[in-house]
């Protein structure tokens, strides 16, 4: 089995001219880690929530890389040139991503939606927005690339997205649900931690980062699981009094992938990967690439080359 994940990493509160963080590539098989790129880019849009600046979700489809600014789809060979690029008006803020058959579907955080990118057209095809009234959960569908066809909202705050053959899946930091949804109706798939990110259904139950409890927690109806994030020093923690916005912290846990079913890769500040182990109930590994507060891991997905 291949234990070597992909992270990218946002630095928050950044300044311009920092880095912007990067990508990375961790072996669990023998605790390295190695830089693949620099996202040092002074054209990111320094208006993201928390002042994340960076890349995000993570696809790799065949040999191709997909992977997530603010507001852009980038596609990255395996040498991680920059082959195209793709953006659209309604995509701000983007957080996580999922490929389900020839699409990818993307969190558009700033506009509380779901958006569709179709891997054939190589275009953005369809919009679904999300939305909470006294009722329930809602959902309607919009066409992406008109502009003003929506307004900005983060409500919600939708973070992640999960799509599979049992349906649509999404959550927010701001809602106690994850949200399971079609084109034309939405209702809770399960009740979550509030501030949680990269929920989805997994082995008959939910799993998550509790990024505010500072735990990767997977429960089902007869079953529960909390793994703490892991937590350092704060004598070995570097640039402690740096960010100005008072968002950076350790042990905020975000980024999850899956390398079987029972070994699941999680990511957290400063940016640590680690390999946690369904069946023996505990975290087997964690590769810390970076002591600086600032630094935080964001997607993840499994590095199959």
């Amino acid at each position: 089995m291949n234990n070597s994940v992909l992270v990218s990493s946002v630095i928050r509160g950044a300044e311009q001219g920092d880095s912007h963080g990067g990508l990375y590539r961790v072996d669990f098989s023998d605790g390295s880690s190695e830089q693949l790129l620099d996202w040092n880019d002074s054209g990111i849009d320094f208006d993201g929530r928390g002042a994340d600046r960076g890349l995000r979700g993570i696809i790799i489809h065949g040999e191709e890389i997909f992977i997530a600014a603010s507001d852009e789809l980038f596609l990255f060979d395996k040498e991680f040139r920059v082959l195209n690029s793709w953006r659209c008006p309604a995509l701000k803020h983007c957080h996580e991503m999922s490929l389900w058959r020839d699409a990818i579907y993307l969190t558009s955080t700033g506009f509380d939606s779901i958006l569709r990118f179709d891997l054939r057209l190589r275009a953005f095809d369809l919009g679904l927005r999300l939305h909470a009234g006294p009722s329930g959960y809602g959902v309607a569908q919009f066409d992406p690339n008109a502009a003003g066809v929506i307004a900005p909202s983060a409500g919600m705050h939708l973070n992640n997205v999960h799509v599979d053959e049992s349906g649509y899946y999404a959550s927010g930091l701001k809602i106690p649900a994850l949200i399971q949804f079609n084109m034309s109706r939405a209702a809770v798939y399960a009740e979550i931690p509030m501030g949680s990110h990269n929920a989805r259904p997994f082995r008959g139950g939910v799993i998550l980062n509790d990024t505010d409890n500072d735990q990767l927690v997977w429960f089902t109806a007869s079953d529960f699981l909390a793994f703490p994030t892991p937590s350092y020093p704060e004598n070995q923690l570097l640039h402690r009094d740096v960010d100005k916005t008072g968002v950076a912290r350790q042990a905020f846990g975000r980024g999850l992938c899956f390398l079987s079913d029972t070994l699941i890769a999680g990511g957290s500040s400063p940016t640590t990967v680690s390999l946690y182990d369904l069946s023996a109930r505990r975290r087997v590994s964690s590769v810390h690439l970076t002591m600086d507060i600032r630094n935080a891991a964001h997607g993840l997905a499994p590095w199959p080359f």
